[in-house]
């Protein structure tokens, strides 16, 4: 991936203008290994993958004090547009924000998208909501995406969200978040607090959305170790909608699965350790166990449950020719006992990472 960035034109209104080119690379896959969101299928056996793929995106810039307008392709990291990276290449979004942070401590966003590439894509597609477990219709589309959204510091330690989002003729999302952090005389607690409410509009084209979401994450940190509990609760008749090629911001969104069916209620327990406080700069390492029930699961009266487990173990070398560089292993495994809309997955990934500036 080549990230280009200009610097913006003097004056008053300065231009500017970023390029972002993605290259795809097949080492080997089997008939066994296609449609695993790494590569795209072969157009002539869509059970095969292509041997390379690539995409481009290009966007211009426009600044006025502390205010910028942006116009082209872009990579959203938003709580209710946040990009999915989770495979070879991230997916990348075609419209236009304004971003304003002309007043202390506040930001103001305003974006409104209308295409997207997926991860495994070189074609741009039209915005539509994400049909994981077939929740909703797969290929539900919508002419434009609209966000607006506040991010206020309170002060060094708590920040506060709000964010609402419209899927034209699809559904209207709301979001409100807090974040705080607080030092103790021994050690020091974290709290990620989320609120998500969404339902149907217009048209209502992917069908009757009535959704209510709430996930909180508590944190204890000393010494290199954090441990951390997080509860997650989906209230009404239907699962969390997303945009496709998109992450839930969910505190219990993992590595396969996001907890995010109708009326499901999970929690979290999680570790992670930081190998500098024993003298190994670099080295990290995490482990969480998701458990999930209640889940209203489609056609069946039964009551759903699943579960998943993920451990990583990442190191980042911190001086040299290869400064930066990092590899990471990381294992998932996750089972349901409703196979019939998730399927179970036993799943190892193998990172390599190598970050640079050209100029």
């Amino acid at each position: 991936m080549l990230d280009v960035r200009s610097g913006y034109t003097e004056g008053t209104v300065g231009f500017a203008v970023d390029a972002l080119g993605m290259y795809g690379l097949k080492l080997d896959s089997s008939s066994a290994d296609s449609n695993s969101g790494l590569l795209p299928s072969s157009g002539h056996d869509p059970r095969h993958s292509v041997d390379q793929y690539a995409k481009l995106g290009v966007a211009g810039k426009m600044r006025v004090s502390r205010t910028v307008l942006k116009y082209g392709a872009m990579l959203p990291d938003m709580p209710l547009l946040k990009y999915n990276d989770g495979r070879l290449l991230p997916t990348m979004f075609q419209g236009a924000s304004l971003t304003s942070e002309e007043l202390r401590d506040l930001r103001f966003t305003l974006t409104r998208l209308d295409k997207y590439t997926a991860r495994d894509s070189s074609d741009a597609q039209d915005i539509r909501v994400h049909c994981k477990n077939k929740r909703y219709a797969c290929d539900t589309r919508a002419d434009h995406f609209d966000l607006a959204g506040l991010d206020y510091r309170v002060n060094e330690r708590i920040s506060a969200h709000y964010q609402v989002a419209k899927l034209e003729n699809i559904y209207r999302q709301h979001f409100l978040g807090l974040v705080a952090n607080q030092p103790l005389n021994v050690g020091s607690l974290s709290a990620d607090l989320r609120l998500i409410k969404s339902d149907d509009i217009g048209r209502a084209r992917a069908g009757e959305i009535d959704h209510r979401a709430f996930s909180g994450m508590l944190g204890y940190s000393l010494a290199g170790h954090k441990i951390s509990a997080g509860w997650q609760r989906m209230f009404g008749d239907s699962a969390m909608p997303y945009l496709d090629g998109s992450n839930p911001y969910l505190v219990n969104y993992a590595q396969v699965n996001d907890f995010a069916a109708a009326r499901e209620r999970s929690w979290q327990l999680r570790y992670d350790y930081d190998f500098k406080a024993l003298g190994v700069n670099g080295l990290t390492f995490f482990t969480r166990y998701i458990s999930g029930e209640h889940i209203q699961v489609p056609g069946s009266l039964a009551e759903g449950k699943e579960w998943e487990r993920d451990s990583e173990l990442k190191y980042q070398v911190q001086r040299g020719t290869f400064k930066d560089l990092s590899v990471r292993l990381r294992n998932s495994t996750y089972r349901s006992n409703y196979e019939r809309f998730a399927r179970d997955m036993d799943e190892t990934r193998v990172i390599v990472s190598y970050n640079f500036s050209i100029w």
